[in-house]
């Protein structure tokens, strides 16, 4: 099967693109990497009137280091942050996710702002940059605003994004001086889309941390506050005190009925907690008031 006939068009400014967007009176779509937008024209899943092509527009390509946050573009593909053609604040958190993405073919061409606005719940940024406290920056012709990335990504293939916005950047904070990161996924063979995904970020130090559980059939589920997962407490024996009953209780009340399910999940997370380690290079980072 090919695509229905669409037209297509290619911004060269952020400004010219946010025209297009208001001026449209048809069903349109926007490319980069085409990763996931392609198959799913091929199979007719989506049959737009007008694709326009962003690749031309040079803001969404930049990345850059604001004081203790790293700003990537919409259009930085996994493969700029797995071969270290971007910065890292994250002491190489952001590559090893990067570089367990499906095939190379599919990291030099994804991207990471299309893989947030496609919000597949099995995909890999999704659940990272949420574990990582990241958020996103939307750009409309009104101006621009930040989203967390768990409040932009509001379902399976669903996302906050208004009439005529655009996601425009990724705004990733730097991992503190002693912070401990893991991140597990289970496939059925290396490349294909997660069953389960694990992911950590931990600081022993001040005692406080985030925990993710990914590729369910909704959003992340979320422990913004990762305590209860350890008792109560996160010191440096974080390991040993993680309570799989409490990632268990957060399944069933995010409505994960099936307790095999659920099973493979906290197995998955417990991996990410026991795989998680200090981050080298890691930036110190005020105490949190």
């Amino acid at each position: 099967m090919k695509p229905a006939p669409f037209a297509w068009e290619r911004p060269g400014s952020l400004a010219a693109l946010l025209d297009r967007l208001a001026q449209a009176t048809c069903n349109v779509k926007l490319i980069a990497g085409g990763q996931s937008l392609g198959p799913m024209l091929n199979l007719r899943l989506v049959e737009p009137d007008l694709i326009l092509d962003i690749t031309g527009i040079p803001e969404l390509h930049e990345a850059r280091v604001e004081g203790d946050t790293l700003v990537l573009g919409a259009c930085v593909t996994h493969a700029d942050i797995e071969d270290g053609r971007v910065a890292d604040v994250t002491g190489g958190a952001l590559q090893r996710v990067a570089s367990a993405i499906a095939y190379r073919p599919v990291r030099n061409r994804g991207t990471v702002g299309g893989s947030l606005v496609h919000a597949d719940p099995a995909a890999d940024w999704v659940s990272a940059l949420t574990a990582l406290g990241a958020e996103v920056e939307i750009a409309g012709r009104n101006g621009r605003r930040t989203l967390p990335v768990e409040r932009f990504v509001t379902g399976a293939l669903e996302v906050a994004l208004g009439a005529g916005e655009i996601l425009v950047a990724v705004r990733v904070p730097a991992l503190p001086a002693g912070a401990a990161w893991g991140y597990v996924k289970h496939c059925a063979k290396i490349g294909e889309f997660a069953h389960a995904i694990g992911a950590v970020r931990l600081e022993p130090g001040a005692g406080r941390g985030r925990a993710v559980i990914g590729a369910v059939e909704g959003p992340p589920v979320l422990l913004a506050d990762a305590r209860p997962l350890f008792g109560g407490r996160i010191g440096a024996d974080f390991a040993a005190r993680f309570d799989s009953r409490v990632a268990d209780q957060a399944l069933r009340e995010a409505g994960m009925a099936d307790a095999v399910e659920r099973h493979i999940h906290v197995t998955v997370l417990a991996r990410a907690v026991a795989a998680a380690g200090p981050v080298p290079h890691a930036k110190p980072l005020p105490e949190a008031a």
